[in-house]
C-alpha cells in the first residue's frame, strides 16, 4: 500500500456538548463526520472509524467501526491502538488519525505528515500549528506551537509497545510519542487554525460560519 490507512477518532465522551456523538452534529447541511470523511478519504488507502457503543448508528457511513480494546475510557491513544490493530489485519504499515469533531483539517495532512517522517525507522509524527498573539504568551515549557495529538502518523510496528503502555496506565499522547522520538509537522494557522475542533455549542456556531469559507 502506497499510502497510510486512515482512522477517524470518534471515541470521546463529548461532555461539554452534553454527551452523545459530536461527529453526528451538523454544519453546512452535513455532519461533522461527513466533512472529516470528505477530507481524509482521498488521502488514504482505506478508512475506518474508531467509536464505542452500538456501531449501527454509523451504518450509513459504510465504514468499519473499531471499538477500543482497552477497558475504560483510555483516551485517544486507545483509538490509535484500535486503528493500528485494524491496519495490521489489512497488511498496512501505518495509519493517519483525524478527530471526528475537526471538520477543517488540511487536505494535505497525510502528505505533510509523511514528509516529516522521512528517515524515521518507525514513522511517528504529530500535527502542530504555531501559537500566535496572546496564545504565544501562555505557559507551555517555552513551546511556540500547539501539538494536535489526535492528528498523527503512527507505525503499526509499535502497536504492541503502545498496548503495553496503555495497560500500564499511560494516557497522555505526547509522553508516548516523545519516548519514541516522535516528530512534528507544522501547518499554517492562517486565516484560522485548521485543527479547530467543536467542543461546545459556541464552537458549533463558529464552525457553521467557518464552513462558508473553509
Amino acid at each position: 500500500m502506497s499510502n497510510p490507512l486512515g482512522v477517524i477518532l470518534a471515541g470521546g465522551l463529548a461532555t461539554r456538548m452534553g454527551g452523545g456523538d459530536k461527529g453526528l452534529l451538523q454544519i453546512g447541511g452535513q455532519s461533522l463526520l461527513a466533512h472529516v470523511i470528505d477530507r481524509l478519504a482521498p488521502q488514504v488507502d482505506a478508512l475506518a472509524l474508531n467509536a464505542n457503543g452500538d456501531p449501527e448508528r454509523f451504518a450509513d457511513l459504510n465504514l468499519p467501526v473499531l471499538p477500543d480494546t482497552i477497558e475504560g475510557f483510555a483516551g485517544p491513544l486507545a483509538g490509535v491502538l484500535a486503528g493500528l490493530d485494524w491496519a495490521a489485519e489489512q497488511g498496512g504499515e501505518s495509519i493517519v488519525t483525524a478527530a471526528a469533531d475537526t471538520p477543517f483539517f488540511p487536505r494535505d495532512l497525510v502528505a505533510r505528515l509523511t514528509l516529516a517522517a522521512a528517515g524515521q525507522a518507525h514513522p511517528l509524527v504529530l500535527a502542530t500549528t504555531p501559537r500566535t498573539g496572546a496564545e504565544a504568551l501562555k505557559s507551555g515549557g517555552g513551546k511556540r506551537v500547539n501539538r494536535h495529538p489526535t492528528f498523527g502518523l503512527w507505525p503499526v510496528a509499535l502497536r504492541d509497545d503502545l498496548r503495553d503502555a496503555l495497560k500500564g496506565g499511560l494516557r497522555k499522547v505526547v509522553l508516548w510519542t516523545d519516548k519514541h522520538d516522535g516528530r512534528e509537522a507544522l501547518f499554517p494557522a492562517d486565516p484560522f487554525d485548521p485543527f479547530f475542533n467543536v467542543n461546545t455549542p459556541e464552537d458549533l456556531a463558529r464552525a457553521e460560519k467557518l464552513a462558508e469559507q473553509a
